[in-house]
């Protein structure tokens, strides 16, 4: 199954576009994104380990969709913070959340997303191996971003141990890793992060400059086809592809523009957000006279 959605949900810059503003009373966001969306993935679990108990309501919240699953970042302790080996108390306090998700069947994979810099060395080698070892029993996916991880070996040794590969669109410059539809596992996974060149490698510029970026159709297309034929594959169960490109809610037209040219059929759409990138999603969604008040599901959660 193909499953799409964004990184993350909370936003400010989404209220009035994606959400409504004022938001009514009892309004759960991350149930709204779950009656347009079949998977999230966790951007809170990269800043710190999630709390079992969060991880239970997050899934109460969402449990209307029957085919929603959760990605998630792992704990940048493990990814950005390699100047001391992780410690026993990392590990088990990283997994009480994410245990809980897999437990119940709705971690769709684990995210060890590594910065540009994590080149393919033996040290990181080495690094990568602990750390596949360590969360063996997690479906994990490995982000890196540098063109020296672009050879086979790398590849086999991932297909070996049974992590997945994430294909990334991203700002390509030099020793950029470039566009693919790379499969090493029974996950497949694709991240779009926008082509804002001026700001991506930019030391000043803010997450906020950095992600904002709107994908026209004919940048998307091209991801549409990687994905279906990642999806073909006869090692692959599950496909995610999520839009980082959170900026004013443009990574989620892109994910509805996704859903459209995966699936043939239109979909539903904040009318907010249509009016914002009309001229980009507009041809993508359904109108306004035929859409449903709230898409199915997406009533407050208790």
């Amino acid at each position: 199954m193909i499953r799409i959605g964004p990184a993350g949900w909370s936003y400010d810059d989404w209220a009035g576009l994606v959400y409504p503003k004022p938001k009514p009373r009892g309004f759960d966001p991350l149930a709204f994104l779950a009656g347009y969306f079949d998977a999230l993935e966790l951007n809170t679990s990269f800043y710190g380990p999630i709390s079992r108990h969060n991880a239970e309501l997050w899934m109460k919240r969402t449990e209307f969709n029957r085919d929603f699953r959760f990605t998630a970042k792992l704990w940048k302790r493990f990814t950005h913070e390699r100047d001391a080996v992780w410690t026993a108390d990392d590990v088990r306090q990283t997994r009480e959340g994410l245990d809980a998700l897999h437990e119940a069947g709705k971690l769709g994979a684990v995210l060890m997303q590594f910065p540009w810099s994590f080149r393919n060395t033996e040290e990181n080698r080495d690094w990568l191996d602990e750390l596949v070892t360590t969360f063996s029993g997690w479906p994990l996916v490995l982000e890196v971003r540098h063109e020296s991880w672009n050879v086979p070996d790398v590849f086999a040794e991932l297909a070996e141990r049974g992590v997945g590969f994430v294909n990334i669109d991203q700002p390509l410059f030099q020793d950029s890793l470039g566009p693919s539809a790379r499969v090493t596992s029974s996950v497949g996974y694709v991240r779009v992060h926008g082509r804002n060149y001026r700001n991506w490698f930019r030391e000043t510029a803010n997450a906020r400059e950095r992600y904002d970026y709107l994908y026209p159709a004919k940048e998307l297309k091209p991801w549409a086809e990687r994905t279906k034929e990642i999806a073909k594959h006869p090692r692959v169960g599950d496909v995610y592809v999520v839009t980082n490109n959170h900026v004013r809610g443009k990574g989620i037209a892109n994910a509805m523009m996704l859903q459209t040219m995966l699936t043939g059929r239109k979909v539903h759409a904040p009318e907010a957000l249509v009016r914002e990138y009309r001229a980009t999603l507009g041809p993508y969604v359904l109108p306004p006279e035929t859409e449903t008040a709230e898409p199915p599901g997406a009533s407050p959660a208790g």
